[in-house]
């Protein structure tokens, strides 16, 4: 995935990498916005340094660890990815609030068609801004849309120091346990 110029990222910004999603998912993850090699890419957490892929799998949602090129394969395991905002950026703190709220709102939307049983915002602060939800902690929340419960999850960029890959797992597979997701990484890959 690294094997993209500066000229070929920047042609990237303002992209959209499409949903993975179908109706009835058990949980549909929902990121901030791509970032410029995911959106050059073509697939959700794409930057060799996300740790998306590696905690979800160390958090037992696949029973091995998934390419971003696969990301595909989530729908048979029913999961998804999509994002608060659609549009591709080299850095989250280039988004206004007004994005993040619009972008709340689409999803939102997108959350009532689909119906997944759970939504995990990979993201606090994202999650604060579009919902405005201030104090908002990592974990369940009381928001639902519709009958979808509402989980906010670390951000696993690389940037987020504040989380460990194994922290970051640990707080990935309660929802996985509340969501009522065997542990896959028993199973054969």
């Amino acid at each position: 995935m690294t094997g993209f110029t500066p000229r070929e990222l920047e042609a990237a910004r303002d992209r959209v990498v499409p949903d993975v999603a179908a109706s009835g998912l058990s949980v549909l993850f929902c990121g901030i916005n791509p970032g410029l090699m995911s959106a050059a890419a073509g697939h959700h957490f794409a930057r060799p340094g996300n740790r998306f892929w590696p905690v979800l799998h160390r958090s037992g949602f696949t029973p091995r660890q998934l390419k971003p090129s696969e990301q595909e394969e989530l729908l048979s395991y029913g999961l998804g990815i999509t994002n608060v905002v659609a549009r591709a950026s080299a850095r989250a703190d280039e988004l206004t609030e007004e994005e993040f709220r619009e972008g709340g709102r689409l999803l939102t939307e997108r959350v009532e068609r689909l119906r997944p049983r759970w939504l995990a915002v990979v993201g606090i602060t994202a999650y604060r801004t579009a919902f405005g939800e201030r104090k908002a902690l990592i974990g369940p929340q009381e928001r639902m849309i519709g009958d979808t419960r509402v989980w906010a999850l670390p951000n696993p960029s690389g940037l987020n120091a504040h989380w460990t890959a194994e922290s970051m797992a640990e707080e990935f597979a309660r929802l996985r346990v509340a969501a009522g997701v065997p542990d896959r990484r028993t199973e054969d890959a």
